[in-house]
């Protein structure tokens, strides 16, 4: 009795998720729509790139950087200690583009995560009006930037983030991409950000553009130094000083191979995923089992129930389906719908051995250094 009742409220939950997901996704716009028409003169924009050995992607991704059409723009790379290739590939492009500029970071002071520490050393090295966060792989067509000041400026915005288009070399890996965008949307509601009157809020390290003054504000990379989340936490803060921040789809403007493979999808999210539950097990405990509920069990209790279980997996896989198919921004394939057990079970797995592996060694390594626990949880 308590398995059927499961497999019917959680089909008819499926069934309102689809729906709501479809609908409100919808109401979050594309930046390739944008017709880019700046007043003159341009803002001035400050591209701020953190890199640590970051050899195999660097070099693309900073052509298309250097490629973009915005005029009033500098471009900062900060090399935060890299051992590999990259000061060369930095030093050789750096003289073919003069608005490329590189800071080196030698050491890394107490207090402070290598990768917010870096982007904190770029905002200080320039006096630009705007500032644009993104990551040493994201590759951008050449008028982004112009749609996304264009866009900003003409809303007024304080700050705006991307979702950027992900691409992917494996299509198992595509799917639990797409699982996993499901997840965060219906958790940061991308739809109500641009309302002041709802808390939620967003940044995605790919691309957060923001006033200089909105940055500041917030209380920059020093309020949140420590913090793996460094981008959510961005957008958080942004969000609670009252300042006006909106989310766009990035598709196909702005795009990056996230990670090569599913292995290396769940070593990186590991790093990361018990910080956003403020290194509180019981959270990350809640989370993993109602991963379980909904995203695991469904369809196995469902097939084991008999005829009224086939029917209700029937209905139950057809939303899903619709979902991945309907949904805007998530180029979904409709048999991605299938490996959403698969893909749930891979972010339990995710969610408990970053919470176990972080308190078992009383903190996290973050590029090569350690931190404690008790000094993460300074800035929960």
């Amino acid at each position: 009795m308590i398995l059927t009742a499961y497999s019917i409220l959680i089909t008819l939950f499926w069934v309102a998720l689809m729906g709501y997901l479809v609908v409100n996704s919808r109401k979050v716009k594309f930046l390739k729509d944008v017709v880019p028409a700046l007043p003159a003169p341009e803002p001035s924009v400050a591209i701020i790139i953190a890199v640590k050995d970051e050899e195999a992607n660097l070099e693309a991704a900073l052509r298309s950087v250097c490629g973009l059409t915005y005029q009033n723009l500098t471009i900062l790379v900060i090399n935060d200690r890299s051992t590999d290739r990259t000061p060369e590939i930095l030093s050789r492009m750096a003289q073919q583009n003069p608005a490329l500029q590189v800071l080196t970071v030698r050491e890394l002071p107490p207090g402070w995560l290598g990768k917010n520490h870096a982007l904190y050393q770029g905002y200080g090295a320039t006096a630009s009006e705007w500032l644009l966060f993104t990551d040493a792989d994201v590759l951008f067509h050449a008028g982004a930037l112009q749609k996304a000041m264009t866009y900003a400026v003409a809303n007024q915005l304080d700050h705006l983030t991307l979702f950027p288009q992900i691409t992917s070399r494996s299509g198992l890996f595509r799917s639990v991409i797409n699982t996993f965008a499901l997840m965060l949307e219906t958790r940061q509601r991308p739809w109500d950000v641009p309302n002041p009157a709802s808390d939620a809020s967003l940044g995605i390290g790919a691309f957060n553009l923001l006033r200089r003054s909105a940055y500041e504000k917030a209380g920059t990379h020093t309020a949140f130094s420590l913090r793996p989340d460094d981008d959510l936490k961005l957008g958080e803060r942004i969000k609670a000083a009252g300042l006006r921040q909106e989310v766009l789809y990035g598709v196909p403007e702005v795009s990056l191979e996230w990670y090569t493979s599913l292995g290396e999808f769940v070593r990186g999210l590991m790093k990361n995923t018990f910080s956003v539950f403020n290194y509180h097990w019981p959270t990350a405990l809640s989370m993993a089992l109602l991963t379980l509920l909904v995203f695991v069990l469904p369809l196995p209790v469902m097939l084991l129930r008999g005829e009224i279980g086939l029917l209700l997996a029937a209905v139950l896989l057809l939303a899903q389906i619709l979902l991945m198919v309907l949904k805007t921004g998530t180029d979904g394939k409709w048999w991605h719908a299938l490996l959403i057990p698969f893909a749930g079970a891979v972010m339990v797995y995710i969610l408990l051995a970053s919470a176990y592996k972080t308190l078992r060694q009383g903190g996290i390594y973050w590029r090569n250094s350690f931190y404690p626990l008790s000094e993460l949880k300074k800035q929960r």
